[in-house]
């Protein structure tokens, strides 16, 4: 039996996949490590920590596994996004990663409008500049630490960092490079113009591969220390969003992805370069062969049901609490809630907004409040889906993964307000499934990413939109659409009284 390993270099752990010819998990290795937060805003970590967490994983994995190292053909890699790993000369870390989460740099982003342009920066890129992208981040180094921004010979994002430390052979693969705002999305190549206009060497920019490419092999140390064969072929990797695409089938025009965790993704396959969505949603190129992907992003997804039970049903589990909202009917009996407990990022780039439940009355009942909670959320993820649609796109299939498929009747939801078909996977395994998935390509095992998802990935349940919901659902998107300008103005002046 031949094995690919697919690697989630994640924010809190490494989740690490061992994967045979028929698509089929064989082991499962997690492994954590910690965020560090020295001030309000900032988000970093230790590179070191994700290598020697990934290398323990590896030998864990190992150690159990009965066959022989060298029937493990290919790893590839799924990683954490626009995180900043600077490197000197020798290839050694010069700072902590500063992560994606990381809100330092709204100077720098408005330095970036005020010196390219918004326009041109979206011709480029086809993204805005926010605090979580690369490119604010290096600014911020360069203005704040100088003298450790004169040491950089180069930088590269979190899952590249492990690569290289895992061949000595230094890439970064175009899904990734898409989240820098340095890289033109269009044409492939790093943009002179960018670097040029913010004052950035461009020599700091590592040479790009595709995803799938095989960029070297597992080093005789890491061999030595992992248990792993020298033999094993390395492929580059992508994105966590775009592995997650992969590892959901998102692989063909018409296909969706709505992943509902933390926060919330709305991902739709996009076969060409040519559309232009203002910036309303990102573009990146996709882990997939000449292929691209947009993307809407809530914030507080999931992590709005979490706040509602902690605060309201802190003893209970999760399915005591949505156990009753199929008792209640869609509109919640007139309550109306938007999502927005940490701001919001699609489609209003707006960390000032906070939630809001609309419409309570003496009548409603706690089901009541989880269910328009739970229409809340997937109401902001349908606001990316009609981007989507409103520039001609035809959604019809969307593949849920995430906590959204826990529950029989926000699955059901999403089929209603999305008015799509609804999939659920019979294995959720996601970013590190894609990852590995890209692994099983780059060996030969397939002819496309496709072949390898028919083969791979099962379809567990299906559902389908219920007409006189849909009616309903699109009357009440109307009205959810309204609060954020409602309630934009009183959130700004509440600012003040916020702790």
């Amino acid at each position: 039996m031949k094995y690919v390993i697919g690697v989630d270099l994640g924010t809190s752990a490494v989740k690490i996949l061992l994967v045979n010819q028929a698509g089929e998990v064989v082991q499962e290795v997690s492994k954590d490590y910690p965020l560090i937060h020295e001030k309000t805003g900032y988000s970093e970590q230790d590179p070191k920590q994700w290598v020697d967490q990934t290398v323990a994983g590896l030998s864990d994995l190992l150690k159990d596994f009965k066959g022989n190292p060298e029937e493990i053909e290919g790893i590839s890699f799924s990683g954490q996004m626009h995180g900043l790993v600077l490197l000197d000369d020798q290839g050694e870390v010069l700072r902590n990663a500063i992560l994606w989460n990381d809100t330092r740099t709204t100077a720098q982003c408005r330095h970036i409008y005020d010196v390219v342009g918004e326009e041109k920066l979206l011709a480029i890129t086809k993204n805005p500049a926010l605090e979580g992208f690369t490119l604010p981040k290096l600014l911020w180094v360069k203005e704040h630490e100088p003298e450790i921004f004169e040491k950089a010979k180069t930088f590269v994002l979190p899952k590249d960092y492990l690569r290289y430390k895992l061949t000595g052979e230094l890439h970064m693969e175009y899904s990734d490079a898409a989240g820098t705002l340095l890289l033109d999305i269009s044409e492939k190549v790093w943009s002179k113009e960018i670097c040029e206009l913010l004052g950035i060497d461009e020599k700091l920019c590592p040479p790009l591969v595709d995803s799938h490419e095989k960029v070297g092999n597992i080093t005789s140390e890491i061999a030595e220390a992992t248990g792993l064969s020298t033999s094993t072929n390395v492929f580059a990797g992508g994105a966590d969003n775009a592995c997650g695409a992969i590892g959901s089938g998102i692989l063909e025009d018409g296909k969706t992805l709505c992943s509902i965790g933390t926060s919330g993704v709305v991902l739709s396959y996009e076969s060409s370069n040519e559309k232009d969505f203002e910036g309303k949603v990102h573009y990146f190129n996709h882990g997939a062969p000449n292929a691209y992907y947009t993307m809407g992003v809530t914030l507080a997804a999931g992590y709005s049901l979490s706040w509602f039970k902690n605060v309201f049903a802190k003893d209970e589990s999760f399915e005591e609490l949505i156990s009753e909202v199929g008792t209640v009917p869609p509109g919640s009996n007139g309550l109306l809630f938007t999502p927005y407990v940490a701001g919001e990022r699609t489609p209003h780039a707006d960390a000032a907004i906070r939630a809001s439940f609309i419409g309570m009355d003496s009548s409603h009942e706690r089901k009541d409040f989880v269910r328009a909670v739970m229409e809340g959320i997937t109401f902001s993820l349908n606001e990316s889906l009609a981007i989507f649609r409103e520039s001609g796109k035809q959604i019809d299939t969307i593949v849920s993964t995430g906590g959204g498929t826990k529950n029989a009747d926000w699955l059901q939801m999403q089929a209603d307000i999305f008015n799509a078909r609804i999939l659920k996977l019979s294995s959720e395994q996601g970013p590190g499934m894609g990852a590995a998935m890209i692994a099983a390509f780059g060996c030969g095992w397939f002819d496309s990413m496709k072949e390898c998802a028919d083969a791979f990935l099962q379809v567990e349940k299906e559902f389908v939109p219920n007409a006189s919901h849909v009616t309903t659902y699109k009357e009440l998107f109307s009205l959810y659409k309204e609060v954020y300008g409602q309630t934009k103005t009183l959130n700004e002046k509440l600012i003040a009284y916020r702790k």
